[in-house]
C-alpha cells in the first residue's frame, strides 16, 4: 500500500487497515473488487472511473468536479438547471482540456427528480465509483417541501440519502466504491457567535425520529439548528449504512470541510454579522481549501477500506455522542427510507 500524504494544509490520517475502529464506527473492511475493474476507486489516476457529485456548479462542488475530471474520472454533475450544467461543463473542459462532465438536472427537494437522476445515471453507466453528496442549503425562514418535510431536512439529508439508496446497485457493481457525505461541525455546536460561553450541541427529539415530517417543527424553529440537525441525520444514517455494507467493498464516510467562503455563509450569518461579511469571508477557507478533505477521502489509496468514520477536515474526529446510538441510527434510516420504491431488506 502506498501511503499518500494529505493535501497541503491538512493533517494526515493514514487509516491503516489494522487500526482499531472508533467507538460506534463500522469495522474497516476490505473490498471484494471485480474482475474487470481492478484496483480501488482511490488513487491519483481515476481514468475509467465514474463519479457523481451534487452541488457541483459552484463553490466547493465545482472544485471537486474539476479535480476529479482532472484526474481522469467521468463526472456526472447533478445541477439545478441545464444552463448551470452547461456552464459547469464548459468551465471544467477549459481547465482540464477534456470533456469529462455529464449533467443531470434535478430539484434535490423533489423525490421524483431524484428518481430521475438515478434512472438517468443507470441508463448511461453500469457502475458508480465515487458518490459525493456535497449539496447543502440554509434557509432563513422555515419552509416545507413536498410530503410535508421541512426543507433543511429535504435538501441537506433526504436528497443525499435517497440518491445513495437508489444507486446502491451501481455502487456495489463498481467492486470498490466510496460514498462521501459532506456534513458540518455545527452538529456539535450550534452557536453562531462563538463568544457565548458553552458549546451548544444540536438537540434531537427522539419522539420525532419515526416520521421526518416531525423533525424541525415550527414551534421553536431556529434556522441554524435546523440545518445542523439535518446534517446530523445524514451522519447517523451514514454510520448505519456503513455497517450494513460491511464486506461489500462500498465505504461510507462523512467530512466537515471547515468554514468555507461559499454563498451559504451569507444565509447562515446572523443579522448582526452581515454588515461585516466581506471582512469575515476573507478569514474563511477558500472553496479550494474546503474541497481538499472530500477529495482526499474520495481518492487517497490508503483510505480505500476506511468506513463509518467522521472527519473534521482530514483528521478523524468524534461526532456528537448521540450519533453513536445504533438504535437511533436504525430509526433514522427507516424513517428516511419510507416510501422509496426499492427493496432495502438489509436495513
Amino acid at each position: 500500500m502506498n501511503d499518500e500524504p494529505a493535501p497541503p494544509g491538512l493533517t494526515d490520517h493514514t487509516g491503516s487497515a489494522d487500526r482499531t475502529p472508533s467507538t460506534g464506527s463500522a469495522e474497516r473492511t476490505a473490498g471484494t473488487g471485480s474482475a474487470d475493474r481492478t484496483g480501488s476507486a482511490g488513487g491519483a489516476e481515476l481514468a475509467g472511473r465514474v463519479s457523481l457529485v451534487t452541488g457541483a456548479t459552484g463553490g466547493m462542488g465545482r472544485v471537486i468536479a474539476t479535480e476529479l475530471a482532472r484526474r481522469g474520472s467521468t463526472v456526472v454533475a447533478v445541477t439545478r438547471s441545464e444552463g448551470s450544467g452547461d456552464e459547469l461543463r464548459e468551465y471544467v473542459a477549459s481547465q482540464v482540456q477534456a470533456d469529462r462532465v455529464e449533467v443531470l438536472v434535478a430539484d434535490l427537494a423533489s423525490r421524483d427528480d431524484l428518481h430521475g437522476v438515478a434512472e438517468g445515471f443507470m441508463a448511461r453507466h453500469g457502475a458508480l465509483d465515487l458518490l459525493i453528496n456535497n449539496a447543502g442549503a440554509h434557509y432563513r425562514e422555515r419552509r416545507v417541501g413536498e410530503r410535508g418535510v421541512e426543507m433543511h431536512v429535504a435538501v441537506n439529508h433526504l436528497a443525499g440519502f435517497t440518491l445513495t439508496a437508489l444507486l446502491l446497485g451501481a455502487l456495489r457493481a463498481a467492486g470498490r466504491a466510496r460514498v462521501i457525505n459532506v456534513v458540518s461541525a455545527s452538529m456539535g455546536d450550534t452557536r453562531q457567535v462563538k463568544i457565548l460561553p458553552r458549546r451548544r450541541p444540536v438537540v434531537l427529539d427522539r419522539d420525532a425520529l419515526d416520521d421526518l415530517r416531525d423533525v424541525n417543527p415550527a414551534d421553536g424553529f431556529e434556522p441554524f439548528s435546523a440545518y445542523a440537525r439535518a446534517k446530523l441525520l445524514t451522519l447517523m444514517s451514514g454510520y448505519h449504512l456503513a455497517g450494513a455494507l460491511r464486506g461489500t467493498g462500498v465505504t461510507v464516510n462523512a467530512v466537515h470541510p471547515g468554514v468555507v467562503a461559499t454563498p451559504i455563509i451569507g444565509d447562515i450569518a446572523p443579522g448582526v454579522a452581515r454588515p461585516f461579511l466581506p471582512l469575515i469571508r476573507r478569514s474563511l477557507l477558500t472553496p479550494e481549501q474546503g474541497a481538499a478533505p472530500a477529495l482526499w477521502l474520495a481518492t487517497a489509496t490508503q483510505l480505500g477500506t476506511t468506513t463509518g468514520r467522521y472527519f473534521n477536515r482530514a483528521t478523524e474526529a468524534a461526532s456528537p455522542a448521540v450519533s453513536y446510538d445504533r438504535g437511533l441510527q436504525r430509526r433514522i434510516w427507516a424513517a428516511s427510507a419510507r416510501g422509496l420504491s426499492i427493496d432495502l431488506g438489509w436495513r
